[in-house]
């Protein structure tokens, strides 16, 4: 546990895909060879809106979509194989962290006033998988998941349950920060009354992140100061 700060601190929640970093697409690869390993079917994701979703929606609406099962069975055992076919995509992809973000992670890290957490549309097990092989897992002691619901704007909740089990104190909405790449991320940051900071280095534009009402909206990560000033 961090040391006390002096002032009252802000909790910061994190999305991974197109905001820390990026696989290359290992993740739809996996997905789409799951569905090719239990049902024959390749397609991939063919005809899903993904950005900002979480795995458990994407799974539920893949399954919908080519007719099969989708009850809570179905998709853990269709997880459990994605992440055993993740752990193989990965070392093939040509992924890494968005500009910027290692600086900042280390930096908010160092910082007795901060606490970093995720909050992110993977379950646990994926979200370590890629964390680790871009070497910035250990930043990260707890989060909300898709493990916590299918849907986004319920991880809210969950991520500050977990920071006060983890830290032993409150972090009301106005010193909560959910930093993500697309509209889902806004709109999770607006259903919990926290701040979003939106970042372009996902598939939305800055124009997209900012009609969507982002409270801020990065090219990238790649200036820090901008960043920690936005915080005070």
């Amino acid at each position: 546990m961090k040391p006390a700060a002096s002032s009252p601190r802000k909790l910061l929640l994190w999305d991974i895909d197109g905001t820390i970093l990026h696989t290359g697409k290992a993740g739809e690869a996996a997905l789409g060879r799951a569905m090719g390993k239990l049902h024959g079917i390749h397609r991939g994701l063919q005809g899903l809106e993904i950005a900002g979703r979480t795995d458990r929606w994407i799974v539920e609406q893949l399954l919908e979509r080519d007719g099969k099962p989708n009850g809570a069975e179905e998709v853990a055992r269709f997880l459990d194989v994605y992440v055993e076919l993740l752990a193989e995509e990965l070392p093939k992809r040509n992924g890494g962290l968005h500009p910027g973000v290692l600086g900042i992670l280390e930096e908010a890290h160092q910082r007795p006033e901060l606490v970093q957490a995720l909050l992110t549309g993977n379950i646990e097990k994926g979200a370590r998988l890629k964390l680790e092989r871009y070497g910035v897992n250990h930043f990260f002691a707890f989060g909300a998941f898709a493990d916590d619901s299918a849907f986004r704007n319920d991880l809210g909740p969950h991520a500050k349950r977990r920071a006060k089990e983890h830290h032993g104190e409150e972090f009301p909405p106005e010193r909560v920060f959910v930093i993500g790449d697309t509209p889902h991320d806004v709109a999770c940051a607006r259903a919990m009354g926290a701040r979003a900071i939106a970042v372009a280095t996902g598939s939305f534009t800055e124009s997209q992140l900012k009609d969507c009402g982002a409270d801020a909206v990065f090219t990238d990560l790649a200036h820090p100061k901008a960043f920690f000033d936005l915080l005070k």
